[in-house]
């Protein structure tokens, strides 16, 4: 007998093949059956006009925190994902020695924007070396299924110590002790190996990451650590020294490429559109393309729409914030001091004035804030008021700098009124990156390229600037059903979100609805689909905020075969595990 039957359903099994309607039978966790299925079962889910598919693999999140507290990886449950990997950017909290503990703090709080006070007060220190630390997280059922990366900055930081706050060169030594840690934790199941270069990742007091400027002879020592075994991956994070110059990039890629020989594993990056240089994404797209046509197993991480950041007053980031005169009225409630910046006297002054400068002097703020205020008038051209009827690829028409020449007034007057308008709850949508062009046509690009991985949702990161964790859905909805130009097909859109990463992960019992398959399954109403507007709430320890998004039409999300979502509410099933790469 079955456990569950899922009836009728629009099967896209993960490989890319054409959709077709098919029932689904799961006993023991795995699936058993798939085409005409008349065994009886325990439950029967009738899945007419649904899409029935593998559950989601997100590769790119930062739950290393969240994990401590909560069981079941909100928001990323809401999105259908089953299985995600941690650890990501070369930050997190393992190894730590005792007494060290505000220093990954610190560096989690201003790199991944996760409140200082609800890591203080969520985390539970019962650890010390990295396998501890994942003996202690498999200690806890949880909904979904759950792999941890290695991070370089914690790991610089419990062989170095003050020399690696303080950002010196690594010893033979240094590395040796490095390269043995993470073998150790690899050997206990650890999935691979982050590190983070980018100048845009700072620390809550303002300084580089430990790992952020570490020689080709430190990443390739470490690199070392993942001979001979069977399994392993490596994530990096990097501007390509954009900030440097574009003569620059050559050799930091070539820093990648490095990386990728030495460890002999998958080696993903991140790959934006970014402003300024927004053609720099060719330029990885080229040399990866001549990497692999070398041999070398590169693959770029790529998000599904722009990546910017949500502004309010409630928020991390919003225009006024460096202004002297709104600090005097910061610390009021929310809807107070929107009544107070509706004043006009207050908004004659605030307008009068220029923002201080906010990066560096002891601010995880990076430089890249100080660039964009300075240019306001320009930048409006691409900052949208998030509306109801949400909209991720809006046009330049809708702008906020649009909008003041309609009304006669700056573009800073017109973000004013928005943000200071009735309790203060009004929020701004400014895409960053992949949106140079007013559209996401080159986001269309790079998730057209056969290297590309979908990714970089950062979920349980950014708490107060973004929830991308919705990717998934958004990927469903925008680029499947909705766009109307140059959409995705549905079977090409789920075979990203599930097989191609588990494959990347090297997960081979996941990401394809086949006979022998892990039961993890969604099953998506494609009429009632939609991403919610995000919304701020404080359920974080510590009364911390973070913007959660959730989603309609995810009729059910099975692990394992175990019904951990229904209709939006996360019931009480906790199948999930942490999976441990390499072991029997």
């Amino acid at each position: 007998m079955l456990d569950c039957l899922i009836k009728n359903g629009t099967v896209v099994d993960g490989t890319g093949a054409p959709s077709r309607v098919a029932d689904v039978g799961v006993r023991g966790g795995r699936i058993v059956a798939v085409g005409q299925v008349d065994e009886p079962a325990h439950q029967t889910v009738d899945a007419t006009g649904l899409w029935i598919t593998p559950g989601f693999v997100d590769i790119h999140t930062h739950y290393d925190g969240q994990v401590t507290w909560d069981e079941c990886f909100t928001p990323s449950i809401y999105h259908g994902v089953t299985t995600l990997l941690m650890g990501n950017c070369g930050v997190g909290f393992a190894p730590k020695r005792p007494g060290h503990e505000d220093d990954l703090i610190k560096l989690m709080e201003g790199v991944e924007d996760i409140p200082g006070a609800a890591l203080h007060e969520g985390i539970r220190w019962n650890w010390e070396s990295f396998p501890q630390y994942m003996d202690a997280l498999a200690a806890t059922p949880r909904s979904l299924d759950y792999l941890v990366q290695v991070p370089h900055d914690p790991l610089r930081m419990y062989v170095m110590e003050e020399r690696a706050l303080a950002h010196e060169k690594a010893t033979a030594q240094d590395i040796d002790a490095m390269r043995s840690l993470l073998r150790e934790a690899l050997q206990a199941g650890a999935a691979g190996f982050s590190t983070g270069r980018s100048d845009n990742h700072r620390t809550s007091e303002g300084k580089d990451t430990p790992a952020a400027n570490a020689g080709n002879d430190e990443l390739t020592g470490l690199a070392q650590a993942f001979e001979g075994l069977g399994h392993g991956v490596v994530q990096i994070v990097s501007d390509f020294n954009l900030l440097n110059g574009p003569d620059q990039f050559d050799a930091e890629f070539d820093s990648v490429e490095a990386l990728a020989r030495a460890s002999g594993k998958p080696v993903s990056m991140t790959w934006l559109q970014r402003d300024p240089g927004g053609e720099q994404y060719l330029k990885i797209q080229q040399r990866v393309e001549a990497a692999v046509q070398a041999g070398l197993p590169l693959y770029m991480q790529t998000a599904v729409r722009g990546i910017g950041v949500l502004n309010g007053l409630d928020a991390s980031f919003h225009p006024f914030m460096g202004f002297p005169s709104y600090k005097e009225v910061a610390h009021l409630p929310l809807a107070e001091r929107a009544q107070a910046l509706r004043d006009p006297a207050c908004k004659a002054r605030i307008l009068s004035e220029k923002s201080e400068r906010l990066a560096g002097d002891g601010s995880a703020i990076p430089p890249l804030v100080d660039i964009l205020l300075a240019k306001i008038d320009l930048i409006s051209g691409r900052m949208f008021a998030l509306e109801d009827t949400l909209n991720y690829e809006p046009s330049v028409m809708q702008s906020f700098l649009v909008r003041a020449k309609q009304a006669g007034i700056t573009p800073l007057e017109a973000i004013y009124d928005h943000l200071s308008a009735g309790s203060g709850e009004g929020l701004i949508y400014f895409p960053i990156f992949n949106y140079n062009e007013g559209s996401l046509d080159a986001v269309r690009r790079m998730l057209a390229h056969p290297r590309a991985l979908s990714s970089l949702s950062d979920a349980g990161a950014h708490v107060g600037t973004v929830c991308d964790a919705s990717f998934p859905t958004f990927m469903l909805t925008h680029w499947v059903r909705d766009r109307g130009r140059d959409s995705i097909p549905l079977e090409t859109a789920v075979e990203m979100l599930t097989s191609r990463n588990a494959r990347y992960l090297g997960l081979t019992d996941r990401g394809v609805i086949a006979l022998g398959m892990r039961a993890d399954l969604n099953a998506i109403d494609p009429k009632r689909l939609s991403v919610g507007l995000p919304r701020l709430v404080r359920d974080l320890p510590a009364g911390g905020k973070r913007f959660v998004q959730k989603a309609e039409g995810y009729v059910a999300t099975w692990v394992a075969g175990e019904q951990v979502q229904r209709d939006g509410e996360i019931t009480e099933a906790r199948p999930g595990r942490l999976v441990r790469m390499g072991q029997n």
